[in-house]
């Protein structure tokens, strides 16, 4: 089949490298406009897009999906199927009725739970144990199209958002490219989603990931986890604005917020039992071990987390 790829990010690569590996015609690439990024503030292309320049192939970046030009060149293109992993814009309908076999959209959640922007840190921040990636046909609606297939995976204690999506793009590519093959030749049907077990994700801002040391030892190690390594969980201790990683867990008993720290160990209170820092990143600075940071930072002892 001839196909036009549209990905943006880093978890888009895997299911791109394995179409351009696969039977189908990989003819261009959508990705979204280049943009400013990194320490430097350099203008860059998408990960997606700097993959299709190394192959040669012609990459669409439409301010706005309904931008004429695009449409019209979208349409020139011809694709069979429109493969789909976080473009980052929603699509209008003239768009999505192009290609003749549609739009195969890679979600990272078994649908209909987590519909939206962040599904794998919802996932992880709601404590669910299984997750996985659904390859679906894309409509107007949130995420609501019927599915093609799906992939489950199983969450670890100890994931991240970042770990867990980089499984999930890796089991989501295979998904992705068994399902155009069926599409072409006529052996997959897509299954409306139930109407029950809906939820959803919504994009998680810098607000949203500042740590809430109220809250018991074990949400706070999974909220934590679930916006690692973005946008990355952070507190305040005193007017020191620090990102914090992955946390261990402790026996003591501290009230929420207070900061101990000892020879070996950083240790904050929540609603529960207190945890112990491992890596933190203070403003501006490279992250580095808690302790070594506790010591330079010379904490007061009366400092909270907040």
């Amino acid at each position: 089949m001839r196909i036009v790829f549209a990905g943006t990010p880093a978890p888009a690569i895997p299911a791109l490298e394995r179409l351009l590996r696969s039977r189908h015609e990989v003819v261009a690439v959508v990705t979204r406009p280049d943009a400013v990024a990194g320490r430097g503030r350099k203008v860059s292309r998408s990960p997606v897009g700097q993959l299709a320049d190394e192959h040669g192939i012609e990459v669409l970046t439409p301010a706005r999906p309904s931008d004429p030009d695009f449409t019209a060149r979208l349409t020139a293109l011809a694709p069979d199927c429109c493969p789909i992993v976080a473009y980052g814009a929603l699509l209008p309908p003239p768009v999505l009725d192009i290609p003749r076999l549609g739009w195969v959209n890679l979600h990272f959640s078994l649908l209909p739970a987590w519909r939206g922007a962040a599904p794998v840190q919802a996932a992880l921040a709601a404590g669910d144990e299984m997750t996985g990636a659904s390859a679906f046909r894309l409509e107007a609606g949130l995420d609501t199209g019927p599915v093609y297939g799906v992939v489950t995976e199983r969450i670890a204690s100890d994931d991240t958002a970042g770990a867990l999506l980089g499984r999930l793009a890796e089991g989501g590519a295979v998904l992705l490219e068994s399902v155009l093959d069926g599409l072409e030749d006529g052996s997959v049907t897509a299954v409306p989603q139930p109407d029950e077990g809906v939820s959803y994700a919504p994009k998680v801002t810098v607000d949203a990931a500042r740590i809430r040391w109220d809250l018991p030892a074990h949400v706070v190690d999974r909220e934590i986890r679930s916006v690692t390594p973005a946008p990355g969980a952070w507190t305040m201790f005193g007017d020191l604005r620090v990102k914090v990683g992955p946390v261990g867990h402790s026996d003591d008993s501290l009230p929420p917020g207070r900061v101990v720290v000892e020879k070996k160990r950083v240790l904050v209170g929540t609603g529960s039992t207190a945890v112990a820092l491992r890596e933190v990143q203070p403003q501006g600075k490279k992250a580095m071990n808690a302790v070594d940071w506790a010591r330079g930072a010379r904490l007061d002892e009366a400092v909270t987390a907040r």
